[in-house]
């Protein structure tokens, strides 16, 4: 069928509608004509894809990985870099207003920025899926269905440059690679993506560098993909929550202790820099252990906050199903005098700015920067003050 096509969604579709049944077309682009086939059909909404282009948006360029079509890792090759922005913009405030509830007027002056380096190359961590012929590759989208691929053109130089995807890896459901600040790179297989991982090359940790402090990781464990979002986070973090000598600061979500880190060199050594982090695999303690200011408790962050001393400022960068309600409230009722919120996730953190306004927090501060290019995922900072 041919349809035109609306503004962009959450998720990186955009919106058609035909004999009035709402459709989220993948690789079209706001005001074009495609030719889109069906793909999924749901109750109230179906799914496709466009096939053909029949007018083109002036944002729409060639894709420049031979994959983009068919593997799930990417949704905006088909985007110009100002493109992408444009979209990613789209959804934030579309998400604030229609989610957070915040006046079109008030998000209006927010973008997502870009970060320096291009839309490619930029990916310091991959994992790969193996099918059970041990051919390596990606997911495609919304499928369990297995794209082999020879290469990855988001993927950091160093990546690109092993024999990983030549490979044979039967045996193993997923097999990763990690590259670090050190100018190493380690490859690791697992049998599942939360199953222990086994190095097959290269260092166990990975090593990088934020602000003077060296990060030391297992090789699957979370870290900021992009190669400059760790000090772009970290800095702008420290910046926009102002801390001062001597204050009291929560870390929830603490992670490798990024932002935990770079928080105690501004309270200094009569304050006190709280991390909170229920991941095992994370090695908050080990990368924080030279900062005496610093506390590491392993618990579960909803828990934890109400046996804490009374912050000054709370930081969260809480998972892609954002901090919930329950948790907002006992931060809001902890009274701190700024909440500094990282998100990943644009609807979560408008779910949860809802809250935090309905117990007295409101936005003075809010920045986003485009840590995943060719993708529809973006990074959020709301920096949050009593009303």
């Amino acid at each position: 069928m041919i349809v035109d096509i609306g503004p962009v969604a959450h998720g990186g579709a955009c919106v058609a509608r035909h004999e009035g049944r709402v459709i989220f077309v993948r690789h079209a682009l706001p005001g074009e004509r495609v030719r889109v086939e069906i793909t999924e059909r749901k109750k109230s909404y179906w799914r496709g894809d466009a096939v053909e282009i029949l007018d083109a948006s002036p944002d729409r360029v060639p894709a420049p990985c031979r994959y983009a079509g068919t593997c799930g890792g990417c949704d905006f090759q088909h985007v110009s870099a100002a493109g992408q922005l444009r979209l990613k913009t789209a959804v934030l405030r579309e998400q604030l207003t229609r989610l957070a509830g915040l006046p079109e007027s008030e998000v209006s002056d927010y973008t997502v920025e870009a970060l320096p380096g291009g839309l490619l190359g930029w990916r310091t961590r991959m994992q790969y899926s193996v099918d059970n012929t041990g051919r390596p590759g990606l997911r495609g989208h919304r499928s369990r269905d297995l794209v082999p691929i020879d290469d990855c053109l988001i993927a950091d130089d160093r990546i690109r440059a092993t024999d990983v995807l030549g490979r044979n890896w039967k045996g193993s459901n997923v097999v990763g690679v990690a590259a670090s600040d050190a100018d190493e790179v380690s490859v690791y297989t697992q049998r599942d993506r939360r199953g222990k991982a086994r190095l097959v090359s290269g260092p166990p940790l990975a090593e990088h560098i934020v602000s003077g402090h060296w990060f030391r990781l297992d090789a699957e464990a979370f870290w900021q993909p992009h190669t400059l979002a760790a000090d772009t986070l970290a800095s702008r973090v420290t910046e926009l929550s102002q801390p001062a000598d001597a204050e009291t600061v929560w870390d929830l979500y603490a992670g490798a202790g990024l932002f935990a880190a770079v928080l105690a060199d501004e309270v200094g050594p009569s304050g006190r820099v709280i991390a909170v982090e229920s991941d095992t695999r994370a090695a908050t303690a080990a990368n924080l252990a030279d900062l005496p200011q610093v506390e590491v408790r392993r618990s579960d962050v909803a828990e934890a906050v109400h046996h804490l001393p009374s912050p000054d400022i709370v930081v969260l960068d809480p998972p892609r199903s954002g901090a919930g309600a329950d948790l907002v409230k006992a931060i809001a009722a902890a009274a701190p005098r700024v909440i500094t919120y990282v998100a990943c996730d644009p609807a979560a953190l408008a779910r949860d700015l809802k809250t935090f306004a309905a117990n007295g927090y409101s936005i003075s501060t809010l920045e986003a920067y485009d840590a995943f290019p060719m993708t529809h995922h973006f990074e959020t900072i709301a920096v949050l003050r009593r009303d």
